[in-house]
C-alpha cells in the first residue's frame, strides 16, 4: 500500500502535478472513488498525450480527433497505465476536474466530493492484470486515506454521468475487482 502525506500525494507514484483543479467545497467530506477510462487517440495506448493533456500542454493538431479538445481543461487525481504505472496529478485533497456534470445518489458536482482514478484503456480492450493489481493498491491506499469510500462507494464514470459517459465501460471486470478490494 502507498502512504499518502500530508499534502494528499501518494509516495512512491509519479509527480506530474496539473493546473487543472482547485479547492473542494469547505465542510465536504471526500466519500466516493470514480473509476474512469483514457486514451488517445482512442484506442491508442502508451502515448503521452493522456498526460499532456491533463497538463493543458496538448498540441490538438496532430490528431484530427484532438480538435474536441482544444481548449478543454480536465484533470485525473490519478492514472494508472497498461504498464501498471501510476502517475499523480492531483493532490488527494484538491478537487480534480473529473467527473463534469454529475449526479451520486441525489448528490451533483461528484468533483466535489470524489477521488478520480483513470485508466489507460478503452471500453473495449480488456485492462491488464498490472492495472488491476495497481489499482487495488491504489484503491487500498486512497480508502485508508478516505475511510468513508466502502466498497459499495466506488462506481464508473457511467454510474455518476449516465447518458453522457459509459467509461469505463463493458471491458473493466468489476466483479474481480471488487472481489480482490474487499
Amino acid at each position: 500500500m502507498y502512504a499518502v502525506n500530508e499534502q494528499g500525494w501518494l509516495e512512491g507514484v509519479e509527480h506530474c502535478p496539473s493546473p487543472n483543479f482547485n479547492e473542494r467545497p469547505d465542510d465536504i467530506a471526500v466519500d466516493l472513488l470514480v473509476i474512469h477510462s483514457i486514451s488517445l487517440p482512442a484506442g491508442c495506448f502508451g502515448t503521452p498525450h493522456v498526460r499532456e493533456l491533463f497538463c493543458n500542454t496538448l498540441d490538438c493538431s496532430i490528431d484530427p480527433t484532438f480538435s474536441s479538445l482544444r481548449g478543454l481543461q480536465v484533470s485525473a487525481h490519478l492514472f494508472i497505465d497498461r504498464e501498471g504505472r501510476t502517475t499523480q496529478f492531483v493532490s488527494l485533497n484538491k478537487r480534480a476536474w473529473h467527473a463534469g456534470i454529475s449526479c451520486f445518489e441525489g448528490r451533483e458536482n461528484c468533483n466535489d466530493f470524489s477521488i478520480g482514478i483513470e485508466l489507460e484503456g478503452d471500453e473495449q480492450t480488456p485492462y491488464t492484470a498490472l492495472q488491476y493489481q495497481e489499482l487495488q493498491l491504489v484503491t487500498r491506499s486512497v480508502q485508508c486515506y478516505y475511510p468513508a469510500i466502502s466498497s459499495g462507494r466506488i462506481v464508473g464514470h457511467s454510474d455518476v454521468a449516465p447518458g453522457r459517459k459509459t467509461d469505463p465501460g463493458p471491458a473493466f471486470d468489476w466483479a474481480y475487482y471488487k472481489k480482490v478490494v474487499n
